[in-house]
């Protein structure tokens, strides 16, 4: 799903134009030229949503089909609830599609996120000794799909941020491990390479897909991928887990 880019018969978009302002620094106005520019945030304005990262969601569902009718969901990091909306509609969460499968949505962040409706929002720290158990709790039961969009507060310094980024997925892929059922699916935010080393090593032996794609609303002067691990093995499979010292 792309938003559309023309605002009329045979009229292309004009690129707004920002004029530097006093007291506001050039790397801010770039950022604010840009936001104004962009497609897929007029796009999120006009179907309600609460970020572009929903587009994220959409075009990599589109691909992959993990978010179907009746799945259970768990959203890391789910501030300001963009990817909730996404997947309520998708997994049915509301019963609105008739015949179909209810699926459920739980969201969980360090912060309060304003209700989306059908899905469900905890503050919770998913790095909290027993938060696997209480998502578990929560759920009723394992998930289906883990989703992590999650992203550290940039440094500055490209390396430092880049390992950030790595550390925050690793920490979600192992968090998915301990909730996710038998052929689930796991999706996050990685950098450059997509999962690299040990990460992409731990994910090919727990899961029977692992792609790292760049969605089309993944702006293209960003870095980021994102890993889509499909087919979840399970605790019972041995390749699971990891040899012994």
């Amino acid at each position: 799903m792309k938003p559309g880019r023309t605002s009329g018969r045979g009229q292309r978009d004009l690129k707004v134009k920002v004029k530097t302002a006093r007291g506001r620094k050039l790397s801010s106005t770039r950022w604010l030229e840009r936001q104004l520019n962009d497609p897929y945030v007029a796009a999120a304005r006009r179907d309600g949503y609460r970020g572009r990262a929903a587009y994220k969601l959409i075009e990599l569902d589109d691909k992959y089909r993990f978010l179907v009718p009746g799945a259970r969901v768990v959203d890391l990091g789910c501030a300001p609830g963009g990817w909730l909306q996404v997947a309520v509609a998708r997994v049915n969460a509301l019963g609105e599609k008739s015949g179909k499968r209810t699926g459920t949505v739980l969201g969980v962040d360090l912060q309060e996120v304003e209700p989306v409706p059908g899905a469900e929002a905890h503050v919770l720290d998913f790095l909290d000794e027993g938060a696997d158990a209480q998502v578990k709790d929560w759920l009723g039961g394992r998930a289906d799909v883990v989703l992590s969009d999650m992203a550290a507060s940039s440094s500055g310094h490209k390396q430092t941020d880049h390992l950030r980024i790595m550390a925050l997925c690793e920490a979600a892929a192992h968090f998915a491990f301990d909730v996710l059922d038998e052929g689930g699916t796991f999706v996050a935010k990685v950098l450059a390479g997509g999962a690299e080393g040990e990460l992409q090593q731990a994910l090919k032996q727990r899961f029977r897909k692992v792609a790292n794609v760049k969605p089309p609303a993944s702006r293209a002067d960003s870095s980021e991928k994102y890993v889509v691990a499909q087919g979840f093995r399970g605790r019972s499979d041995p390749e699971q887990d990891p040899a012994p010292e």
